[in-house]
């Protein structure tokens, strides 16, 4: 299944934050924590080049803890901050105050040397669609700054955002990137709500992750649809038992497969499935049970 999806406001978008690094102190980006690697723009790294860096691993209450565990690690090991956060309710807010200071700690030594006190760190706030951008301003800053929104592309233009006299946030529209290299990058995406699903096939992608469910959290789609699901059988076959467990049938008895897809990416958008992260660090760990 290969998936493209750039739409043409991402460009201006991508040249408007290059116009603004300059201004820039520190790039804070989201990424999914169900998908942290998948969701992260490789742009953004060109961007970036001689900012600090600090990596907030949003949604980390619907990824698997002992992932996001792995995940904070093998960040941590590239040479960024990180923390981990859900920003709908503010679990983990406290620690990114406190690690903007950290990450800028050189910045406003330097400033203190030449006399320059109480500047605000100013950072860019960056990230994919829907991955969470404007609520995590909101939650950070106390108070509606940014539009919000559970479908991607609800920013579509910068503004600038004090939250105090500390710091100072850049809100960017989220942005992908023109083509993904790898093919299940682009499918991970989708499955998160990251690209438009009126371009999907959903049936196909919700087939893709019932077959990664059964490989890695087996017990995900019984417990939700209390039903058993072998492990060795295809993946229309279980959205056909999904279906039948949602009454998704058609006029003739029929499992309805492609509202019992958009039943399964729903679930697991919402997190109704439990934890679940889609990809592990690149060493592996974290994929143990």
């Amino acid at each position: 299944m290969e998936i493209q999806w750039y739409p043409g406001h991402m460009t201006k978008a991508r040249r408007m934050m290059q116009e603004n690094i300059k201004l820039i102190d520190l790039i804070i980006e989201l990424v999914d924590a169900r998908a942290p690697l998948s969701s992260r723009n490789p742009d953004i790294d060109e961007l970036g080049k001689g900012k600090s860096r600090l990596i907030l691993l949003n949604k980390s209450d619907l990824a698997d803890e002992k992932c996001n565990e792995a995940w904070m690690e093998w960040f941590r090991g590239q040479g960024y901050f990180v923390v981990k956060l859900d920003s709908r309710s503010k679990s983990g807010m406290k620690s990114v105050q406190a690690a903007v200071q950290e990450a800028c700690r050189e910045k406003i030594e330097r400033d203190r040397k030449k006399g320059i006190l109480n500047r605000p760190v100013r950072a860019m706030v960056v990230g994919i669609p829907n991955v969470g951008k404007s609520t995590f301003i909101n939650s950070f800053a106390g108070r509606a700054c940014a539009k919000t929104g559970n479908k991607p592309g609800v920013t579509k233009g910068a503004q600038w955002i004090r939250l105090n006299k500390q710091v100072e946030l850049l809100d960017t529209p989220g942005i992908l990137w023109p083509k993904f290299d790898d093919p299940q990058v682009g499918v991970r995406l989708a499955m998160l709500g990251s690209v438009n699903d009126e371009i999907l096939n959903l049936e196909e992608l919700a087939s893709e992750l019932a077959v990664f469910l059964q490989q890695y959290f087996p017990g995900a789609l019984k417990e939700r649809y209390k039903s058993d699901f072998p492990a060795d059988v295809p993946s229309w076959t279980i959205l056909g038992k999904i279906a039948e467990a949602r009454g998704c049938l058609s006029k003739g008895g029929e499992p309805d497969l492609n509202k019992a897809a958009s039943f399964l990416l729903d679930d697991f958008r919402a997190g109704r499935l439990g934890r679940i992260t889609l990809e592990f660090p690149p060493d592996g760990k974290g994929t143990e049970e």
